[in-house]
């Protein structure tokens, strides 16, 4: 069976998926500025763990779904310098600010003010990315290019060793947080 939504209801679900998504977010924690903080303090693992089961829950699906034929990969082309920089450029963006892109719109519907502010410079980021586009492709995009691969392939280890090897790192940070007493909690509540 193959669902194929397509067009102007294919928009208009993005709308409670959208809402389901932030959430979702708010449910997990990740619209608390000190939640984002507190992980790249290696403090709280609560980014890592939801990223990671999202990863994992996420890529099984699409996974199995491939593998009835229900979905096809639309790979895009790897460019390790394009992908380096913009992840760096995330990276201290997302220090600085507190919120990645979907945690900063969450918190600014949860009502968080100062989150405000990352959404209006996220806009003018695209803007400034839309602008320097041709730029970018002409200079950083064509070096290092791997083409249309995958993990699997570039590592040349099987998808299911990927699959358990994430699921043995969100154990762990599931255990690391356990082992965490109630001393050690409030401790750094207090702080």
């Amino acid at each position: 069976m193959n669902l194929h939504i397509e067009g102007e209801l294919l928009r208009w679900l993005a709308i409670p998926f959208g809402i389901i998504f932030g959430w979702l977010l708010h449910r997990g924690g990740v619209t608390d500025y000190n939640v984002i903080v507190n992980q790249f303090r290696l403090k709280d693992f609560t980014v890592a763990r939801i990223m990671l089961t999202a990863i994992f829950v996420g890529g099984l699906g699409v996974l199995v779904l491939h593998n009835l034929g229900h979905a096809q990969y639309h790979i895009k082309p790897a460019n390790l310098l394009g992908v380096g920089l913009g992840a760096a450029l995330f990276g201290v963006g997302m220090v600085v600010y507190g919120y990645c892109p979907g945690t900063g719109l969450a918190a600014v519907a949860t009502g968080s003010v100062h989150a405000l502010s990352g959404v209006i410079g996220m806009l003018a980021g695209g803007i400034l990315y839309a602008i320097t586009s041709p730029w970018v492709e002409a200079h950083v995009q064509k070096f290092a290019q791997l083409g249309k691969v995958r993990l699997a392939e570039v590592t040349r280890m099987p998808e299911g060793t990927w699959f358990f090897l994430i699921g043995m790192l969100l154990l762990m940070l599931v255990f690391i947080e356990r082992d965490e007493s109630p001393e050690q909690e409030s401790n750094l509540m207090a702080k």
